[in-house]
């Protein structure tokens, strides 16, 4: 009996094994583009592209994975300086909480010369779907980044977003 009851054990643990298959499969980045590091909760994939930041004309590249629709991404672009880098921070911030329609619930600043760091959470919707906006957003230099995830308010797992945005590192 005892044989048999070990055997179940090691047969359950196994199947219990075999039906894992983590959603989020959490792998570090360094961009090629620019000077930072991230853990991507999937394989992300890299565009670039040209979009217009209240008024400034820029070169954007966005590296993004989703899992179980939440798109986490990184932005990252240069400015022809520093105070417009700054500038590219706010505008950017705006256009993805309009995007969402969305209430910002919690923003917190910080500036120290020609560097300035923006955190927020916002709540909004899209195609009548309640959405979740976390972002960082920070200029150093002429350089400027976004670091957002984005999905349905109920699928935007705090400890995902946490672990996402804490382990930006610039380089």
């Amino acid at each position: 009996m005892q044989k048999r009851s070990f055997l179940v054990v090691v047969l359950s643990g196994a199947l219990l094994l075999l039906g894992c298959n983590p959603t989020y499969n959490w792998r570090d980045y360094s961009s090629p583009e620019a000077p930072y590091r991230i853990m991507f909760p999937a394989k992300p994939a890299t565009h670039t592209r040209n979009v217009d930041l209240d008024g400034m004309q820029v070169e954007m590249t966005m590296t993004a994975a989703e899992v179980e629709g939440v798109m986490f991404a990184v932005g990252t672009g240069t400015a022809p300086d520093p105070a417009q880098a700054q500038a590219a921070v706010a505008a950017m911030k705006t256009a993805l909480v309009r995007n969402i329609g969305a209430k910002v619930e919690r923003e917190s600043t910080a500036t120290a010369g020609n560097e300035a760091a923006v955190d927020i959470d916002a709540i909004g919707s899209a195609n009548g779907q309640p959405m979740k906006l976390r972002g960082h957003f920070e200029a150093h230099g002429k350089r400027f980044y976004q670091v957002i995830v984005l999905g349905k308010a109920s699928a935007v797992a705090s400890e995902h977003s946490d672990q996402f945005i804490s382990s930006f590192k610039l380089l």
